[in-house]
């Protein structure tokens, strides 16, 4: 069994360097908080272990060669990254509401009663955070097994690297290439959120709330286009 690891390594690298839904996922659920980043990161290749498994049974090839259930896939993905800019949207009004409140309010009361709240629930918050982990685990996986380019990378790019005069090895190497892209892509987004950690340390509040609104529209974009995709 031969692979041409070289040559794939190239074009997964070039892959993860352009950014698409997966990139945004990440870079907002770190921008909130390093750990709900990596929890995304984790999600989105958990994504693509699906599509790899999809592509050594067979069935990414039944869903790009039927109609119908590709542009079920493409619609489902597209109306899913809508959603998430949609909401991306609301919750930087929200923040933006929230901030001029407190700047023309006193907030003594408010901040003594959330310090009991947090002296008493500190458990309660606690399982907050481990939900915020889930649910960001969740939209990174949604949003790559929803995304129909990621089928077809298994399913037209990987099977120029294997080799096919070993038919019976074939989904051996689909596996090995596929766990490679897998592995490259947990390191890099984890570099990525690293950065992204960093950023969040520097740039105030209102630069964060300007990104949620940035990352909202292209969120809503890339949905849109997914969509309107051949």
């Amino acid at each position: 069994m031969s692979v041409d690891l070289t040559g794939f390594l190239g074009v997964v690298l070039l892959a993860y360097l352009i950014p698409g839904p997966d990139f945004l996922v990440i870079v907002r659920a770190a921008a909130r908080r390093p750990a709900l980043g990596r929890a995304a990161a984790l999600g989105a290749q958990g994504g693509l272990c699906v599509h790899m498994c999809a592509a050594a049974l067979g069935l990414s090839v039944i869903a790009t060669r039927s109609a119908l259930a590709f542009t079920v896939i493409k619609l489902a993905g597209a109306a899913y990254l809508i959603f998430l800019g949609v909401r991306a949207l609301l919750t930087a009004r929200r923040r933006d509401r929230d901030a001029s409140t407190g700047a023309t309010g006193a907030t003594g009361a408010t901040g003594a009663t959330e310090s009991r709240m947090t002296a008493v629930g500190g458990s309660a918050a606690t399982s907050g955070q481990h939900i915020s982990r889930r649910g960001s685990f969740l939209e990174g996986f949604l949003t790559n097994v929803l995304n129909p380019k990621a089928a077809l990378f298994f399913l037209s790019v990987l099977p120029q690297f294997v080799d096919h005069d070993h038919g019976g090895a074939l989904t051996r190497q689909i596996f090995l290439l596929g766990l490679l892209d897998v592995a490259v892509g947990v390191v890099y987004w984890l570099v990525l959120v690293g950065v992204a950690a960093r950023l969040r340390t520097v740039l105030g509040p209102a630069c964060r709330r300007r990104w949620e609104r940035v990352s909202g529209w292209l969120f809503i974009a890339i949905g849109v286009g997914v969509a309107a995709t051949d």
